[in-house]
């Protein structure tokens, strides 16, 4: 290219472009990608469970911290609508978890419960993190990162609440 070409090329072509982000660059992605990996580190312990996800896996928990709950108010807790966790739910009565019933106060609310042989599954599983802890490498700072992880999801969903309302 001759010099004025390259004056001319040079004027128009503006300002060096900046770096454009890549995947690693954005916070949605690293957890997305982090979300993955958690599943595949809970995979030998979700088998050895009788489970076939870890969606099985953290309805069992949930209802070991409160048992009988509603299914609205199971979903809800877990960000799961009825239509995901209604088949979660019947899986896991066939595997003999939970149990459903009718509320007697309210026909239209399904409780569901653990039954005895999900809590033995849930006492066999009462502490995954030792091994996760280790593998990701995090030591001290793996309940930092949990409690920042936390922190991160409920500052979203405010802003969201805030967002629809306003």
């Amino acid at each position: 290219m001759t010099a004025p070409a390259q004056t001319a090329f040079a004027q128009t072509a503006g300002p060096p472009a900046a770096k454009t982000p890549g995947l690693d660059d954005f916070l949605c992605f690293a957890v997305y990608s982090a979300n993955l990996a958690f599943g595949r580190a809970y995979k030998p312990l979700i088998e050895s469970l009788g489970l076939t996800s870890y969606t099985q896996f953290i309805v069992i928990v949930a209802l070991s911290e409160e048992d009988n709950q509603s299914v609205g108010a199971l979903g809800e807790k877990l960000f799961l609508e009825s239509n995901t966790l209604t088949p979660i739910l019947k899986k896991l009565e066939a595997l003999g978890y939970v149990s459903r019933r009718r509320d007697p106060a309210d026909e239209r609310q399904v409780i569901v419960g653990l039954t005895p042989e999900g809590r033995r599954v849930r006492e066999m599983a009462r502490t995954p993190q030792a091994s996760l802890r280790v593998a990701s490498g995090l030591g001290e700072d793996f309940p930092v990162v949990q409690k920042l992880m936390v922190r991160l999801r409920d500052n979203l969903l405010a802003a969201l609440r805030r967002q629809q309302r306003g």
